[in-house]
């Protein structure tokens, strides 16, 4: 189903949920600027989705709604501080898997995962994809992993330890008993441009950073972790139409407030963020950067997290990930 049928779908069961929540929302709200904290520094795909999220949302109610960049251990600081912020729909917080592979990858957070925050929505997602190389001879992911049988390449760039690319390569790893060792990049954009240069000519990455330079043929695709086709992709196939199934790991950028704030108030930003992401030019803007733009209900989002911490927990359990 194409993003925008999804979305007017989406939004027209939104509507009529949100009816009735319509009447008791503040009428005030929002009556002074909001904060979107953005756990990760500025430039990444997850602050480029916020800065326009928030721009869109001041325009359409009236208010400024600005982002904070507080980055560091993995996320794990803004989104603190987003726990302890006063519940009442000033501060909200961009997440992404993130989110819920640190619930498994840190001994102890600032916060629950589960009790600490209201989910409103997910307003994207993006997949992961295997890169190599133009000088890697492998055209398909078997011709691939043959090779990496064959003991020609042995190791991957890692933009991130315990980074939703990360998972996706150890999960290939695990699935196929795969001997490759991964070489740490301090973040998504070092590793792409090792494997531009031919360093490390292999890495699962982000689609959004990702997606430039395979269109300039700086970079070849093999496959993306998502269930279907990338729309920024079309051509690219699925880890499992490539015929590895079971392999799905795709990336949701969601939005959450801290616990205790008013359903009203979380019915009304997930509304106005609807409206968002249906625009014609921010579908234009999010598919341009690697986002499929898509809606949920806080409940779905809510069920997303729940299910998601034991799933991807697995993954860093059995692969012995731990903090850098």
């Amino acid at each position: 189903m194409r993003p925008w049928l999804r979305l007017l779908l989406a939004a027209a069961a939104v509507a009529v949920a949100g009816a009735a929540a319509a009447q008791t929302a503040p009428d005030a709200y929002p009556s002074r600027p909001v904060r979107i904290i953005v756990p990760f520094g500025a430039g990444g795909p997850g602050d480029v989705f916020a800065r326009l999220v928030a721009q869109k949302l001041g325009e359409n109610l009236g208010r400024s709604f600005y982002v904070e960049n507080h980055p560091g251990a993995g996320g794990t600081i803004g989104t603190g501080l987003a726990a302890r912020a006063a519940p009442d729909g000033y501060t909200l917080v961009v997440v992404s898997s993130t989110f819920m592979i640190n619930a498994s990858l840190y001994p102890k957070l600032p916060y629950d995962t589960i009790k600490d925050f209201a989910p409103i929505t997910i307003a994207a997602t993006t997949p992961n994809v295997l890169i190599v190389h133009p000088s890697v001879p492998a055209k398909t992911v078997k011709e691939l992993v043959d090779l990496i049988r064959a003991k020609k390449y042995d190791n991957y760039a890692m933009g991130g330890t315990g980074t939703p690319s990360h998972l996706s390569a150890e999960l290939f790893k695990l699935a196929l008993k795969l001997d490759l060792t991964a070489i740490p990049f301090n973040g998504g954009g070092p590793a792409i441009a090792s494997v531009i240069g031919g360093h490390t000519p292999v890495s699962f990455s982000a689609l959004a950073p990702a997606a430039p330079s395979i269109k300039q043929g700086l970079l070849r695709a093999l496959a993306v972790t998502s269930k279907t086709r990338s729309s920024v992709l079309p051509d690219v196939p699925t880890l499992a139409e490539a015929g590895f199934p079971d392999q799905e790991n795709d990336t949701p950028q969601g939005i959450l407030a801290p616990a205790g704030t008013p359903r009203a108030i979380v019915e009304l930003l997930n509304r106005e963020i609807a409206k968002v992401m249906a625009a014609p030019d921010v579908q234009q803007k999010m598919l341009a950067i690697g986002f499929e733009p898509v809606v949920t209900t806080p409940e779905a989002f809510a069920e997303r997290i729940k299910t998601d911490i034991p799933r991807l927990g697995r993954i860093v359990r059995e692969a012995h990930i731990r903090p850098e």
